[in-house]
C-alpha cells in the first residue's frame, strides 16, 4: 500500500538503491509516521530468508528505496517472491508490499513502481493490497484488476456486538463510545436477528477441527490439488509454502487452520488470519483462503460456522471475507453477512509475457483469496 502525507519538499533528488535488512529500523520508523502498522524485525526478515522462492532464485532483490541526503529512508517498495502453477507451467511472482513514499518525494514515487515492473525473472505480478492513493499508479504501468471476486466490497458477520459498536463510534471519533456502544450493539444485534444472519449460521455437513501445524496431510493435500485443477491459476500450497507463509501468525495463534477430512484424508480446509485494527481496538479475523479437492464449495460452510463460533468465543468482533469466485461467494452469502464499502479495488496483476496475460483474461482460470500476494504477509 502507498501512504502520502505533506511535509517540506525534498531539495535533492533521493538516491534510488536496493532494499537490504540493515534497513528495517529506518523502514519502520518510514512507516509509522504514516499509521503503517510494521512487524517486529524477525518476521520482517523472515519474508526473504526463510523465503522457499527467495534463496532458490540467485540475485532476488529484496526490494528498494530511496535515500535522502540525511542517510533518511523516504521512499520504500518490498519485492517478495512467491511460486505458482497455471497448466503444469512453473511461474516466478513478485509481489510488490508497503511501498510508502514521503510526499516531498513524492514526484520520484514512479521510479519505485518502475523499478518493480521492469524484473527480467518475473512471470507475472501482483499487488493485493492496493489502496486509493496508488490506484492511478498500478494503472499508469498497465496492471489490470483481477477478473473475478469483488475487490473493493468485504462481507462481514459482527461476533461480539459491544466491542464491535465501541470500535465503530471510535472510527466515527464519537466521545463516550463506551457508554454509546450499548444501545448501538443492542440495535445491531436486532437488526443481524431480523436479517437472519444468526439463525442461519448453520454448520452443514462435515465435522470441522482446528490444528496448529501443517502435517503430511497438506503436502498431500497439494500435489492431488495440481492435478484436479491445472487449468486453474494456483498460488504453491506445499506444506513447505503454507508453513512459510503462516509461520509466525501460526507460532502466536494469529492464524487458525481448518480442516474437513474424508476418512483419513484431508477433503477441505480453511485458514483464517487475523487482522485487528490498533488505532479503533478492533479485533477481526479474517478468512484469507479455502480450497477443496472436489470443487464442493458447500465444505466451506461448516468451516464458517466453525469460526464465527470461536470468534463469539473468543471475544474477537468480526469475521470477514474478501474478494472469493462466485462459487465460493454463494457459500458465504448464504450466511446473509453485512457488506462494507472499501476505498479502492485491492487486487491488481500484470503479466510479464503475452502468453501469460491472454490465459488470465479469462475469470474462469483465477481462484483468487487473501493468500495471493501480499494480502496474508
Amino acid at each position: 500500500m502507498v501512504a502520502v502525507n505533506d511535509i517540506v519538499a525534498a531539495k535533492l533528488a533521493p538516491r534510488l538503491r536496493e532494499l537490504t535488512f540493515a534497513d528495517y529500523e529506518r523502514i519502520a520508523a518510514l512507516g509509522s509516521r504514516y499509521g503503517l502498522e510494521i512487524e517486529g524485525h524477525k518476521e520482517w526478515a523472515h519474508l526473504w530468508a526463510d523465503n522457499p522462492v527467495f534463496q532458490e532464485t540467485p540475485n532476488w532483490p529484496m526490494g528498494w528505496v530511496f535515500e535522502n541526503e540525511d542517510h533518511e529512508i523516504v521512499g520504500h517498495i518490498a519485492n517478495i517472491p512467491l511460486l505458482y502453477e497455471l497448466g503444469g507451467q512453473r511461474l516466478i511472482v513478485a509481489a510488490s508490499r508497503a511501498v510508502v513514499v514521503d510526499a516531498g518525494y513524492r514526484s520520484y514515487s514512479f521510479q519505485l513502481m518502475n523499478q518493480f515492473f521492469r524484473q527480467k525473472q518475473v512471470d507475472l505480478y501482483l499487488a493485493t493490497t492496493v489502496n486509493a492513493q496508488a490506484v492511478k499508479a498500478y494503472e499508469v504501468f498497465r496492471a489490470a484488476r483481477v477478473p473475478t471476486g469483488t475487490w473493493d466490497q468485504t462481507a462481514f458477520w459482527i461476533t461480539n456486538y459491544r466491542g464491535f459498536s465501541a470500535s465503530l463510534l471510535a472510527i466515527k471519533e464519537i466521545r463516550g463510545t463506551w457508554g454509546l456502544s450499548y444501545p448501538l450493539s443492542a440495535g445491531l444485534f436486532l437488526r443481524d436477528t431480523l436479517a437472519g444472519r444468526l439463525t442461519k449460521a448453520r454448520c452443514g455437513d462435515g465435522e470441522p477441527s482446528f490444528c496448529t501445524d501443517f502435517d503430511d496431510r497438506f503436502e498431500e493435500f497439494w500435489h492431488e490439488l495440481r492435478r484436479n485443477f491445472p487449468h486453474l491459476l494456483l498460488a504453491n500450497r506445499s506444506r513447505q509454502a503454507l508453513e512459510w507463509h503462516f509461520k509466525h501468525p501460526l507460532g502466536s495463534d494469529r492464524a487458525w487452520v481448518l480442516t474437513v477430512n474424508k476418512g483419513t484424508r484431508l477433503a477441505a480446509y480453511a485458514i483464517f488470519f487475523r487482522r485487528d485494527s490498533a488505532s479503533f481496538r478492533l479485533k477481526r479475523m479474517r478468512l484469507v483462503d479455502f480450497q477443496t479437492l472436489d470443487g464442493n464449495a458447500e465444505l466451506l460452510l461448516p468451516l464458517l460456522c466453525h469460526a464465527l463460533a470461536r470468534c463469539r468465543r473468543e471475544g474477537i468482533h468480526m469475521l470477514e471475507a474478501i474478494g472469493f469466485p462466485p462459487d465460493k461467494q454463494r457459500v458465504i452469502d448464504s450466511l446473509s453477512p453485512n457488506w462494507r464499502k472499501l476505498e479502492s479495488w485491492l487486487y491488481f496483476y500484470k503479466p510479464a509475457n503475452h502468453q501469460v496475460g491472454e490465459t488470465l483474461k479469462d475469470p474462469q482460470v483465477w481462484d483468487p483469496s487473501c493468500y495471493d500476494g501480499d494480502a496474508s504477509l
